[in-house]
């Protein structure tokens, strides 16, 4: 049997709102994975690569992509981090509002492990964060774990 060990996950978005829904679904997990935060494109690849007040940032094991974001959108992330061959095989997963197909396509031709559209209802965000986390925590066998 294998040591649990929580997983880090990186959450880049910019609106409090669903930043508190995230931090609130994941806490409710009760599983004791750690979740980062940070508002903006500049500062998510700043953590990715332990760059400036990130320099003692975990790497993390997931990310979770808003695209409506300030300084650098999450498509330009997006590319940076599939591009990097050090941070590529970190899984990432657009959770956005947007559901045209155009964001969807064009987030998959980048290389996005998952594009979920964020529910406007509170129960059924916190449902989708918690099924995120619970499926890279049991189903989904992760880089170093």
């Amino acid at each position: 049997m294998s040591e649990f060990r929580p997983i880090e996950v990186l959450l880049v978005e910019d609106d409090p709102g669903d930043v508190l829904l995230c931090q609130e679904a994941f806490s409710h997990n009760k599983v004791g994975n750690n979740l980062h935060v940070v508002q903006d494109g500049e500062q998510a690849l700043a953590f990715l690569r332990g760059e400036g007040p990130h320099g003692s940032a975990p790497r993390p094991d997931l990310v979770l992509l808003d695209l409506n974001l300030p300084r650098l959108n999450g498509f330009e992330v997006l590319q940076e981090v599939k591009a990097d061959p050090s941070l590529r095989s970190i899984p990432v997963v657009i959770l956005t509002t947007s559901e045209a197909e155009q964001d969807i396509l064009r987030g998959y031709n980048l290389h996005a492990n998952a594009y979920i559209t964020k529910p406007v209802d509170f129960e059924q965000f916190t449902r989708v964060v918690r099924q995120i986390d619970e499926f890279f925590v049991t189903v989904v066998k992760l880089p170093g774990k």
